[in-house]
Order: structure tokens, then C-alpha cells, then sequence
């Protein structure tokens, strides 16, 4: 079975094309896959297929490193919008892919850039049943209220403000993240972005993803925080730069809310699995 592993800003995926694959990616073996030391070790795993509808591209499946399966991923879908243009599935530099979390439609800037219509962002969801038209709250979390801005961009997200950099920084995420994700007023659990406005344009952001735990960068959770910066007044014309572990992300919000994200992915190798790995595999319910 061949597959790339690419890189987006540190986030990591495997890359594995449908016809490739033996066997149904179930969260078992998306789990193995995912395994350090075990296994190829990635935050996650993307599958491609033929497209079903036409117009498309490809089909994209996001799969987080626990096995569950993402609605959406901006840097995930950055690094399949790479890989299509670089393995021939497309020439041109604006084209549509299918998702879970339904169209989006990129347009190739560079060699290793792309920016993608992320479709419009929504204050409220299926994601935060009988929330406020803002998608404003509060919650609590490692003995701490946190007042949180509820973000859909296909994907649930939960951006939080706090007052500096530093105390970003002092931030322990794996012991404030779980509660949150888990938060019964979350009924399909949550991703959260903690973040500081460094300038009304920048903004310094941390990342705790929904089954995979604190990242180095995250494309959706980016989109997020910049979303709840620009409805507190921050952003220049609606431009937030997301300062991340992995480096930055460029955020454009409409004010209808239409989200644009630009940014960088790139393959770091490409392999086989060993045929000893298949079999473990397919022995794996």
C-alpha cells in the first residue's frame, strides 16, 4: 500500500489514495496508522477518492489519529489540494473538492501555497444546541471560567481570548482541553483555540484539536480564533495573520462572515507499508 506523508505548519497527514487501500479504513487501523514508534506516526490520515458528483475534483475524508472522522481540516485540506495539483488529479489552479463538511474551493497561489474558500462561518449549530444567536458563553475548566466565542466552520469550534501573550504561553492545555472538548454542551465534543491579539491585525493562537489533543497548528482552529478577533473589532478589512506553533496562517473574514484561509503544505516522503504491517492491518477490526 503506498501513501505520502505531508505537512502543513508542523500538522502532519498521511495521504492515502482509495484504490490503494486493501482493506475499509476503519478507526482501528486509522488508529495504527497514526501510532508513533508503531506506526507511521501522524495527527491523521487522509483519503482521496474519485469524485461522485460532478464538477469535483476528488472526495476528501479527514480522519483524526484516534480514529474518529473529521468534518473538516484547513490544513488537512491544504495538504490534499497540494497533493492532487503535484500527482496530476488537476491542472487547473482553481477547481472543488468534495468534503463531509461539504464544498470547498481552493485556488493554487504557488508552488506550495494555496487559498481556500472555506465556505461562510456560523455562530450557531447543531454543534451547540439552544446557543445564543452570538454563540457567545461561558464554561468552566480546571477550576476557571472561560467566557468562549462558538464557532462552525464545518467543523465545531470554541475560540477563547485571554489578556497577553504571556499568559497564553502559561497556559497548560492537556489539563484544561479535554474538560472543554467534552463539555456536555458539546454534543459532537469541540475543538479549542486559545489566542491574544499581538496587533488589531495578529493575533498569537494555541490549538487543543477534538480527538487528537494540543497541536502545533491547526487551519480550522486558526479560522476560528481569527472569526471571534474580527466580531470583537480586531482584523484590518476583515485580514487576521494567525500566529501559530507551526508558523502563521492568513485569515480573511467578510462581514458576512465568509471565511478565505492561505497557507503553505508539503510532502516530507512517501513509502510502502511492509507487508508484515498489511497483514497486522488487516487482522485489525
Amino acid at each position: 500500500m503506498k501513501f505520502e506523508k505531508w505537512q502543513a505548519l508542523g500538522n502532519d497527514y498521511v495521504i492515502v489514495e482509495a484504490a490503494e487501500l486493501p482493506f475499509e479504513l476503519t478507526a482501528p487501523r486509522v488508529a495504527k496508522l497514526c501510532a508513533g514508534h508503531f506506526g507511521i506516526h501522524a495527527d491523521g490520515v487522509l483519503l482521496l477518492s474519485p469524485p461522485t458528483r460532478a464538477g469535483f475534483v476528488a472526495d476528501l475524508r479527514i480522519f483524526n489519529p484516534d480514529g474518529s472522522e473529521a468534518e473538516l481540516s484547513g490544513n488537512g485540506a491544504r495538504e490534499a489540494i497540494m497533493y492532487l495539483r503535484h500527482r496530476g488529479w488537476t491542472a487547473t489552479d482553481t477547481f472543488s473538492i468534495e468534503t463531509v463538511a461539504g464544498e470547498i474551493r481552493p485556488t493554487i497561489t504557488g508552488p506550495t501555497t494555496c487559498r481556500v474558500d472555506m465556505g461562510r462561518a456560523k455562530l450557531t449549530s447543531k454543534d451547540l444546541p439552544g446557543g445564543p444567536p452570538d454563540g457567545a458563553g461561558t464554561l468552566t475548566a480546571d477550576g476557571r471560567e472561560w467566557r468562549f466565542q462558538h464557532v462552525s466552520i464545518g467543523n465545531p469550534q470554541c475560540a477563547i481570548r485571554v489578556a497577553s501573550e504571556a499568559e497564553l504561553a502559561a497556559l497548560d492545555l492537556p489539563a484544561i482541553g479535554p474538560a472543554i472538548e467534552h463539555d456536555a454542551r458539546f454534543p459532537n465534543r469541540t475543538n479549542v483555540s486559545w489566542y491574544a491579539e499581538l496587533a488589531p491585525d495578529r493575533i498569537r493562537a494555541r490549538i487543543f484539536e477534538r480527538g487528537v489533543g494540543e497541536t502545533l497548528s491547526s487551519g480550522t482552529g486558526a479560522t476560528g480564533a481569527a472569526v471571534a478577533h474580527v466580531l470583537r473589532g480586531g482584523g484590518e478589512d476583515g485580514r487576521v495573520t494567525v500566529l501559530l506553533d507551526g508558523g502563521e496562517l492568513d485569515v480573511e473574514v467578510a462581514e458576512d462572515l465568509h471565511v478565505n484561509l492561505t497557507g503553505w503544505a508539503v510532502p516530507v516522503f512517501a513509502g510502502v507499508l511492509s507487508d508484515d504491517f498489511l497483514k497486522e492491518l488487516h487482522a485489525t477490526e
